[in-house]
């Protein structure tokens, strides 16, 4: 069919447009096409707008004060660590290391809490603060039952695996050895009395344990490691009353008779005959 006469004005007018007309008018229309793309991607997932962008290091580190004033411990973190990269010397980028090893430790990450804490006595040895470095690390081990959630289970934290109370213990020995007169040498030092207790609780745990399974000569030789090594510990009183029933149970009479004597003479008063043995409920600053 031919074209009609709409089609033939038509054709006609378009003919008749300049050539550089006709490429600046597509050439306008590529850039509109770009453009909404682009809007497009910022709409949908593009790059997100980082508000942060051009802070100084005062700022940066203002804002992440605020953020942990309110417990918000993601958001301080993303702000320390934004501080670390754009500027990796001087004082804030110290203090804000110090900080991201505070706040790992505030957010339940107690391993890149001690990681942190270790990077920093690593780059600062000489820091002034460097002792409360050290301390952070103990405390990022330590269990302590003081928290709701264990207030709530009942549950008795001696009966954990001594791993992590071995690794606070040495943290907490080194910050007492190291800064004997520093603002967290008391600290230490109560802490460690609490996790050798702690420790040696957790073999009675285990020879209890065995105990109740019929294995009364691993029973008493764990009983036998708390008499050793932890000679001063409360939990002696039980690792005696252990050996007794153990050897008892192994008809070991003079091995038995010995560990009855040794309990007598040093707790006279002991209870332990009479109730057995039973778990120790007592928060950690009282247990030494």
């Amino acid at each position: 069919m031919g074209l009609s006469k709409l089609d033939c004005c038509s054709d006609v007018r378009l003919a008749s447009v300049p050539g550089h007309v006709l490429r600046r008018l597509r050439l306008a229309l590529a850039l509109l096409v770009a453009s909404c793309v682009l809007s497009a991607c910022g709409i949908f997932g593009g790059k997100e707008i980082d508000k942060t962008e051009g802070w100084s290091a005062s700022k940066l580190y203002a804002e992440a004060q605020l953020e942990m004033e309110d417990k918000n411990w993601s958001a301080t973190l993303k702000l320390l660590e934004s501080l670390q990269s754009r500027y990796p010397f001087g004082r804030f980028a110290q203090q804000a290391l110090m900080e991201t090893a505070y706040v790992r430790y505030k957010d339940n990450e107690p391993a890149l809490a001690r990681a942190t804490a270790d990077r920093f006595i690593k780059q600062y040895p000489n820091h002034p603060n460097v002792d409360y470095l050290y301390y952070l690390r103990g405390l990022a081990s330590f269990n302590d039952n003081l928290g709701l959630l264990s207030s709530l289970s009942r549950q008795d934290l001696t009966e954990r695996d001594p791993k992590a109370l071995r690794e606070s213990f040495d943290a907490f020995k080194e910050v007492l050895v190291r800064f004997p007169n520093g603002p967290y040498a008391a600290d230490s030092e109560l802490r460690m009395r609490y996790l050798v207790n702690a420790m040696a609780q957790h073999q009675i745990h285990v020879a209890t344990y065995y105990m109740r399974r019929g294995a009364f000569l691993a029973a008493a030789n764990r009983a036998q490691n708390v008499m050793r090594d932890y000679q001063q510990a409360p939990a002696v009183e039980e690792a005696l009353y252990i050996m007794v029933m153990a050897y008892d149970a192994l008809h070991m009479n003079d091995l038995r008779d010995d560990a009855k004597s040794v309990l007598s003479k040093n707790f006279p008063n002991t209870e332990l005959y009479a109730r057995g043995l039973r778990k120790r409920d007592v928060a950690w600053w009282q247990l030494w």
